[in-house]
């Protein structure tokens, strides 16, 4: 099937690594210009120049802090001038750390809403005028399952993605008359360079192995095994493409039909 998206121009926030890396080359694959943002700015522009390379698109790499109005601002508006408009405007930058309620700090609560749903916020209030401005667009924002699954040991990322959640409802009724149509894409547990760092909290808050700690998530999901970053992006460009405009205002989960929290897997063991 073509995704008719040959020729679109794209935003993709934390480009440079995981399921963002993993989007923006799907997308280039699929024909789309691409702007890509991350704080570090030597592996994105490593990312932007391996990208361009393989896929022959233009890749364009802008260094953003997106807990910062002024870079979320200047990403916007650079990728925009560079690419000419902006088509789609997908974002995925951030995470939340997991625990339970006793070891998380204030800095981590600040940090789960700093990047993970006001990133987002940032990026759409500049972004949004541009796409009424041209009459229309497509918001993806890849948010996760813990906004609709609730677990304790995940409280603040379900916190962060239930605002996340929220916004992509609101901005689907606000500007769908602006032919600016909303999905959020929510996957579970995905193989990606952050996963190391999750099983060890997990063992640590758990007080299990860090070999039981791994196995936790496949055990809560049908299918057995935890995604892979190109299945998400996959969906991602699915949702992006022209073909599902009318989409508007859902949530799509890709969890494998992950539903039990990983603590009552615990419990109940």
């Amino acid at each position: 099937m073509d995704l008719q998206l040959k020729g679109k121009k794209a935003l993709v926030t934390g480009g440079s690594e995981g399921i963002g890396r993993a989007i923006a080359t799907v997308l280039a694959n699929e024909g789309v210009d691409v702007a890509i943002c991350a704080r570090r700015k030597e592996p994105l522009e490593a990312a932007a120049a391996e990208l361009t390379k393989a896929t022959g698109r233009k890749i364009v790499a802008i260094p953003a802090d997106l807990t910062k109005d002024a870079d979320a601002a200047n990403f916007v508006k650079q990728a925009a001038e560079a690419l000419g408009r902006i088509d789609i405007m997908i974002n995925n930058a951030g995470s939340a750390p997991g625990g339970v309620i006793e070891t998380l700090t204030e800095d981590d609560w600040h940090q789960a809403l700093q990047l993970k749903f006001m990133g987002y916020v940032r990026c759409l209030r500049y972004a949004i005028p541009i796409m009424v401005k041209q009459g229309g667009g497509r918001v993806v924002n890849l948010i996760g399952n813990d906004g609709i699954k609730p677990s304790y040991w995940e409280i603040a990322p379900g916190a962060a993605n239930a605002a996340g959640q929220n916004l992509t409802k609101s901005l689907a009724g606000q500007y769908g008359k602006h032919g600016i149509s909303f999905v959020a894409v929510n996957p579970g547990p995905v193989r990606t360079e952050r996963w190391d760092g999750l099983v060890k909290a997990m063992s640590r808050d758990m007080k299990i192995s860090y070999e039981e700690a791994d196995k936790l998530a496949p055990s809560s999901i049908p299918m057995g095994r935890i995604a892979e970053a190109e299945e998400v992006a996959n969906l991602v460009a699915m949702m992006a493409s022209p073909l599902t405009h009318y989409v508007n205002g859902t949530m799509i989960e890709i969890d494998g039909g992950q539903e039990k929290s990983l603590m009552d897997r615990v419990r109940d063991r």
